[in-house]
């Protein structure tokens, strides 16, 4: 008589199941995907991190995919990264409509661009909201405002303790620095994590208190005021101010080009959102500078800023750029 057959479960000699560690930030979630999203997800795909961003439409996703892998394009030909690089970085980043595909994240940021300070508190509190619905409770919830402290905004959440800012700085691409804001609520442990993902995607940390407008909001606001004012007395003209920044200052970019490329409606909600916050004359929008964004001459998204340019955002070279 033969003898009986045993059968053993597979699983106990580990051929099909493995117990894996899951690594901290192995996924994180943006949530807006403009020019600061964009950045994030790229920069934190090239390092091995899995990014899964949210939009609010179909279009607008293509439209992230698209900005990606033109950012992409320009690496591989300046010799920055290889093809087969890029085809890695952008299979690790999926964008999506649904914020339960934010479940598994160990860091989602919040990166939507509003338009008004009452809308975009509200919209980033509800954002937050659905954030905290689909996430483990030890999963990092940031914002990207620079303008508006991470307190007011993590006030109504079950789990504010993990909550935290942060200030990418996507104006060029050597800026490989980040301010980390710990709001009111935010644990010891939390922003040690943070740290580590700051230093993860190689950025180096700059603390700052909570404050509207961090460091470089408002120092920059401040000068970007004063070299309007200056343009406005008629003491100089609009390129001689920056070149005399770039020149005899070593800044990159003068205060107006910095302008152009920021988007000048994005500067002008942050002067008035500073402005609300102290009430100090310094951070009061230049009316030239409201004058533009009046116009809808928002800087090289539009066309027209400080500067004109063309449709690919070349600045267009003109006779006389003192345009007041």
């Amino acid at each position: 008589m033969p003898s009986e057959v045993i059968y053993e479960p597979i699983e106990e000699f580990g051929l099909s199941k493995k117990s894996i560690s899951k690594t901290l930030f192995s996924k994180i979630g943006v949530v807006g995907c403009g020019l600061v999203g964009q950045n994030i997800a790229r920069v934190a795909s090239f390092y091995g991190i899995e990014v899964v961003f949210i939009e609010v439409s179909e279009d607008k996703i293509r439209e992230a995919y698209k900005n990606i892998e033109k950012v992409l394009d320009e690496r591989i030909e300046h010799w920055g990264i290889t093809q087969g690089e890029k085809r890695a970085i952008l299979s690790r980043i999926k964008g999506t409509l649904d914020y339960k595909d934010l479940k598994g994240c160990d860091f989602v940021i919040e990166a939507i661009r509003a338009i008004d300070r009452g809308g975009k508190i509200k919209e980033r509190k509800e954002i937050f909201r659905k954030i905290e619905e689909v996430v483990e409770p030890d999963c990092i919830i940031a914002t990207h405002s620079t303008t508006i402290v991470i307190t007011e905004l993590s006030s109504d959440l079950q789990y504010r303790d993990r909550c935290i800012s942060l200030h990418f700085f996507v104006n060029h691409q050597e800026a490989r620095v980040i301010e980390v804001v710990r709001g009111l609520y935010t644990t010891d442990e939390s922003y040690q994590k943070v740290c580590k993902f700051v230093a993860l995607i190689n950025r180096k940390i700059v603390p700052v208190l909570e404050s509207a407008g961090l460091v470089s909001v408002r120092l920059f606001v401040v000068l970007l005021n004063e070299a309007c004012e200056v343009l406005m007395e008629g003491i100089s003209n609009i390129e001689d101010v920056d070149q005399l920044m770039r020149i005899g200052f070593g800044m990159r970019l003068g205060p107006f080009e910095l302008a152009d490329k920021m988007g000048l409606d994005k500067v002008l909600r942050w002067m008035d959102n500073i402005y609300n916050e102290f009430g100090d004359i310094r951070y009061k929008p230049n009316p030239y500078l409201r004058k533009l964004v009046r116009a809808k001459h928002f800087g090289i998204e539009s066309g027209d800023g400080f500067y004109k340019y063309d449709e690919n955002g070349n600045r267009v070279i003109q006779p006389n750029n003192q345009r007041c």
